[in-house]
Order: C-alpha cells, then structure tokens, then sequence
C-alpha cells in the first residue's frame, strides 16, 4: 500500500480573515493576494470553505485564509460547518483579521463573533478592521463609541474595493509576524503535479479531495454547488509532490442558477489550462450523462492527461472483477474520446481503493514527458506500413509515409510526414495513434498527431 499522503507546510505563518456575511473577506483577499482568486459577489454567504494563498509583504511570507461568512442562523444552509471551518481555521491562525462593515455597522452578528474572538485574542495577536470606508466620512465612523462596545479596541478603517489604506495593514500584519515563533523553511522544492478534480456536481469530488490530502479542508454536503470556488492544497505522496486541486460540479447552461454558479463553473473550467492531470470523477450510482461526455470531450479537446474515477462505489451490490469489465466498457463506449484514460473504481466515503490513485497520477506524470527515439519511430513506422498500408484521403495517388517524428512532450505530441501531392486519410493517423500508445505506452496521456506534406521539391531520402 503506498504512503499516505501529508499536506506540506513550509512553515509559514497563518494569517485568516474572519467576519460575518458580506463584509469584503474575499475582497481583501484578493486585494492581497494580487489575484481574483476568491469569488466575489453581493450575495450574502457566497465563500463557504476557507480558501487559502500565499501572499508576501516586504520581504516576508505568509499564508492568508479566507473564512466563509458568518450568520449563527442555525436555519442558514451549511451555517453549523462553515462555523466549524472557522473555528479550524482560528485554530491554525498566528494573526487574526476581524473584518467588519463600517457602513452598516455593529450588528448581532459581530457582537456574537467578538465574544468569541476576544477569547483568541489573548492567545494571538487580532487587528480589528472596518471595510468599506470608501470616502472621508466613512472613515472617521471608525471612531464612533459603538465599535469600541466590541471590546476589541477601535478599528482601522480600509476599503477593499479601492486598495485605501491595504498598505497600513500589511504593514500591521508584517509587525504581527515578526512576533510569531513559527518561522519559515527554506526549501527548494520541485514544480508539483497538478492534479484536478473535476465532474458534474454531487459526485463527490470534495470527499475524494478530502481524502487524497487526508484532511477535511473542504466542506461536504448533499447540496449542489456547495464548492464554489476552486481549492488548492499541496502534499507529498511517496516524494511526489502534488498540488490538488476541488472544483465546482460542472453542469448544463440550462440548470445553472445564478451568477455565483457560473463564476464557480468559468473557474473550474479555467483551471483545466493549468491542470497536468485531470481525475474525472463519475458517480458509479448513475449512468453516464450527455454532461459528462462534454466535460470528457472539453478535456480531450484541452489535451490533458485523464484518470477516470467512478466514485461511490460502495453501493454497487457486485464487485467482482466481471462487473468491473462491463462497467468499464460501458464507461468507454460513453466516452470514446476518452478511451486513453485509466478508470479506477473508489469510494470516498470508505476510502476504499482512493489509494490506488497515487501511483496511477505518478505512472501518468511520466508517460506524459515520455520521449520517443528517432531510431524506434522509423523502426516503428515501416513496421506498421508493411502491416497495414497508408489509407488515400483525397486524390488518386497512393500516399508515402516520409516520417514520424516527436515533437514535443506535455502532451506527446508527434508529426506524420507524408510526400508532397498525396492525402493521408484520418483514419490511418488513428490507426498510427493506437499502434504508438499499444508499443510505446504513454499511460492516461492523450497523444497529438499533426499531418505535414514534404515540399515539393525536398528529396524524401533525407529522411532515411
């Protein structure tokens, strides 16, 4: 059995914004970060799991957590585990950011959260902010009594939106962190694999996500859409070291429902492009949906390497290796496109075979940086000429196969030459496609095959 995995700290100090819904958390949190990471909007309640980043202020780093916002409506959906978030959260902070509304003012809501923190606060230092002091008036209401009635002293007044007065605290936090023992490592550390989770909504890619890093980072729930925004996490698996990364459920344009949802899904969909691996994660419950099949051709279009994993594989009543093999067909009769893909059959909820995953993403990061020899692709190449010969395409010449050649790796990617005045049919490149991944390999890697004519006049026998 292979190594659990551990999320890698680098030991760097936390810092984590907390306040009620709808005060700017996510906007601050991008305003520091420098990135739209967080997604933003007037709804109350949009961030539910933290989100983390690393942000850096004169010279030092540190790692900023954004809670989701806090109501103590037991009636608000997810309220009991975003509080729970929370809770983790101060837990694992060195610097605490209360993050009030200067403009609403002091609500229920912050006066039950400042009881709270004010137990903290004699734990690590807090800095008590007032959001949205977008003019001069604004900020001098910082100074009203009615914020010093928190007990957490008066609040620095900031605006997130407009960057006004960002510095001051960084400034603050920066004075915090030289006060914290934990200091951090320094450590050369190689480009992770970057492995992300995607598939419809409901089928469980925050509970595999939460046991492949074998931590609860992200929230769970029956709940469509209940992960909103992508969520990353490092850890080391076996000296692999693996950036993972939970999505939004991707689902149909028609049965999108809001802003928030569409933002979560442009996010995940964006985070294809930066993905090596993508762990396409079906439910074993359902039958395979026409979603399914677009997300499956969206990534074969992407070129991204693809392991399949049918989750909730525990309420399969047969699990021997026959009704296996017939899921599996069935599976790739769905997704054709998709038949270079591995599939794995796991459940998050028992954590049965979730190990299995590990040495399949290893086995897929090298196939997909695998080089061929020249010599092996022009053995290969007149082996398979003399198998099955080159198929026309347009025209009445019988096409010369002149070459093959590889490109380039990431994904592998190889170029059918073919002399000047023939028509090679598509066919024949698939065929060639199949026979390199039957010789070669190159394990849950798609393989690019470009077609390319010798130019009239170049002697065909410089390739020889």
């Amino acid at each position: 059995m292979a190594t659990p995995a551990k999320i890698v700290d680098y030991e760097l100090p936390i810092v984590t914004l907390v306040g009620r819904v709808n005060v700017g958390k996510s906007t601050l949190f991008n305003k520091i970060i420098e990135r739209n990471l967080a997604i933003v909007s007037p709804l109350a309640g949009t961030t539910r799991t933290r989100n983390m980043a690393i942000a850096s202020w004169r010279g030092r780093q540190f790692r900023l957590v954004d809670t989701g916002g806090l109501t103590f409506d037991s009636k608000v959906e997810l309220e009991d585990e975003i509080i729970k978030q929370t809770e983790m959260a101060l837990a694992e902070a060195d610097v605490i950011v209360f993050l009030t509304d200067i403009q609403t003012g002091v609500l229920p809501q912050e006066r039950e959260l400042a009881k709270r923190l004010r137990e903290w606060k004699k734990k690590k230092p807090l800095l008590f902010l007032a959001n949205k002091a977008d003019n001069l008036t604004m900020a001098t209401a910082a100074h009203d009594k009615e914020w010093r009635s928190l007990a957490l002293g008066e609040p620095m007044p900031i605006s997130a939106a407009t960057g006004a007065y960002i510095g001051d605290v960084l400034d603050a936090i920066y004075k915090c962190l030289n006060k914290t023992k934990r200091r951090p490592k320094k450590v050369t550390a190689p480009e992770p694999l970057k492995v992300a989770i995607m598939g419809k909504p409901n089928v469980g890619k925050s509970s595999l996500f939460n046991k492949l890093i074998g931590e609860d980072r992200v929230i769970v729930s029956d709940l469509p859409h209940t992960t909103r925004e992508p969520h990353d996490t490092l850890v080391e698996a076996d000296g692999e070291h693996i950036l993972f990364v939970d999505t939004a459920g991707i689902r149909r344009k028609a049965k999108v429902a809001g802003s928030i949802e569409r933002a979560g899904i442009g996010k995940s969909i964006a985070t294809i492009n930066r993905a090596d691996i993508v762990l396409l994660v079906l439910d074993a419950s359902e039958t395979i949906s026409s979603q399914d099949q677009q997300l499956g051709g969206l990534l074969r279009e992407h070129a991204r390497s693809v392991v399949i994993v049918v989750n909730k594989w525990d309420k399969t009543e047969d699990n021997s290796d026959k009704f296996r093999n017939e899921a599996k067909t069935r599976i790739y009769g769905a997704l054709p496109h998709l038949d270079f893909a591995p599939i794995v059959f796991v459940s998050a909820k028992t954590s049965y075979r979730v190990h299995q995953i590990f040495p399949l993403l290893k086995e897929a990061r090298i196939a997909r940086h695998q080089v061929v020899d020249d010599e092996k692709l022009k053995d290969f190449l007149k082996r398979m000429v003399k198998k099955h010969l080159p198929t026309r395409g347009k025209g009445v010449r019988h096409p010369r196969l002149v070459a093959l050649t590889q490109l380039s790796t990431n994904p592998p990617t190889f170029d059918v030459v073919v002399k000047a005045n023939t028509s090679l049919h598509i066919s024949y490149v698939n065929f060639l496609a199949r026979q390199l991944r039957e010789e070669f390999g190159f394990f849950a890697a798609p393989l690019i095959m470009k077609l390319s004519k010798l130019k009239r006049f170049t002697d065909p026998r410089r390739y020889e």
